[in-house]
């Protein structure tokens, strides 16, 4: 940059800020076409540009209960933190940044946001932190988690990082369907978990914001092991086949029931509920196929449960469905599950049902902050209750309506 640039760039806005721009520039331009696991020892080398040390990226595990270091040359070979008690799990869990003064500096721990969707963590240490590094530094963690998740579908590296125990070939696939986990806009806020994280094998949920609607669903496959995935494969993908094709959700419904029958005859089926929520107004609509009730969460009370006529599971050829309907307040959610919720047990004991599992609903979210934090927190709250023993798969779908929009997307 030469003597006029410079004085031009100091007149526009301050040094810090021309710094910045360079600096995350030159982070763009490398990572365009770089090999995947270089990705991390740049961003050790750009943070060093900004004097830290001992740069750190910490993923969330699959089971959402643990960072792991991502590995790479220039990263410091740190040690699993559990995201409830550390600085790293805070900032994640709050989506803000935290600091610690220790007696080298200043340990900075900053979450890594794709859109809302929660990848990690990214930490170093400064000597000492002004208000123009915070902004420059949060700026370099969305751009890091941006990167992360882009290289993601180029490398195993990430998802080998994230594991804290062996997957099943079953869970493989299911993971491999899913959409990112949580969707935060102004007008709509939704989260799922599905359990056993490394072993979940026909549970399964997605979703998508198209215009004014979002479309939604929640799966459960029968049975077990390979053949449950497989099923719960076709589910998903029959379902996005039809909610592409912009049809209603009988219509939809009826797709689906033809692909599984089609595929694995009158034998096998899935339970399902496919639903579509109103942006503008705050109409949630749902046509259920052999799942439990959802709960209706207002104020952090379970109101009530969203009962409504059912028809038989995806694959079994029902009759005409018949389509639910709610009004939604603003801030209302609505707790969509599987039946593992409730079906579960300790060992000789009596199953949860609906309504302990309403006492779990409140109580997480007492504890938890968000749609994400309190999926994660129930899940945890559940497993917790049955001794860590699980015999079937858990999906929990939150979905909070914050506000009416008149707005048009274009």
């Amino acid at each position: 940059m030469g003597k006029g640039e410079r004085d031009a760039c100091a007149v526009a806005v301050d040094r810090s800020e021309c710094f910045g721009e360079r600096l995350l520039g030159a982070l763009l331009d490398r990572a365009h076409q770089m090999h995947p696991q270089m990705i991390a020892p740049m961003v050790a080398e750009q943070a060093g540009k900004l004097g830290g040390r001992d740069v750190c990226i910490l993923l969330q595990d699959y089971g959402q209960r643990m960072l792991r270091p991502l590995p790479g040359i220039g990263l410091l070979a740190a040690t699993p933190e559990r995201l409830g008690d550390s600085p790293a799990g805070r900032a994640l869990l709050h989506m803000t940044v935290v600091e610690q003064q220790q007696a080298d500096g200043v340990r900075i721990y900053l979450p890594l946001l794709d859109g809302s969707d929660e990848v990690g963590v990214f930490a170093l240490t400064l000597d000492n932190v002004d208000d123009d590094d915070r902004r420059l530094l949060r700026r370099f963690a969305r751009l890091v988690a941006v990167m992360l998740v882009t290289k993601n579908g180029y490398t195993d590296q990430l998802c080998q990082a994230r594991r804290s125990a062996p997957m099943s070939l079953s869970a493989e696939i299911q993971w491999s369907l899913l959409p990112p986990m949580t969707m935060v806009t102004p007008q709509v806020a939704l989260a799922g978990i599905l359990e056993p994280a490394y072993d979940v094998a026909g549970d399964s949920f997605d979703y998508a914001i198209n215009d004014n609607i979002v479309h939604m669903a929640v799966i459960d496959a029968m049975g077990h092991g390979l053949n449950a995935a497989m099923l719960a494969t076709l589910a998903i993908g029959a379902y996005r086949q039809a909610r592409r094709a912009n049809v209603g959700l009988v219509d939809l419904y009826g797709l689906m029931d033809a692909a599984i029958d089609t595929q694995f005859g009158p034998d096998q089926f899935v339970t399902a509920q496919m639903m579509r929520l109103d942006l503008a107004v705050g109409q949630l609509e749902w046509v259920n196929a052999g799942h439990p009730s959802p709960l209706l969460i207002r104020d952090g009370q379970v109101i009530q449960a969203l009962e409504g006529p059912g028809t038989l599971p995806v694959g079994f050829g029902g009759a005409t469905p018949v389509i639910s309907e709610q009004e939604l307040q603003p801030g209302d959610r609505v707790l969509f599950f599987t039946d593992g919720a409730i079906e579960e047990h300790r060992p000789g004991g009596e199953q949860f049902g609906v309504e302990r599992l309403t006492e779990f609903v409140e109580r997480a979210g007492r504890l938890a902050d968000g749609v994400q934090d309190t999926v994660r927190t129930l899940s945890h709250i559940l497993e917790q209750a049955r001794g860590g023993v699980t015999t079937d798969d858990t999906t929990l779908f939150l979905v909070e309506w914050r506000q009416k929009t008149r707005a048009a997307w274009v």
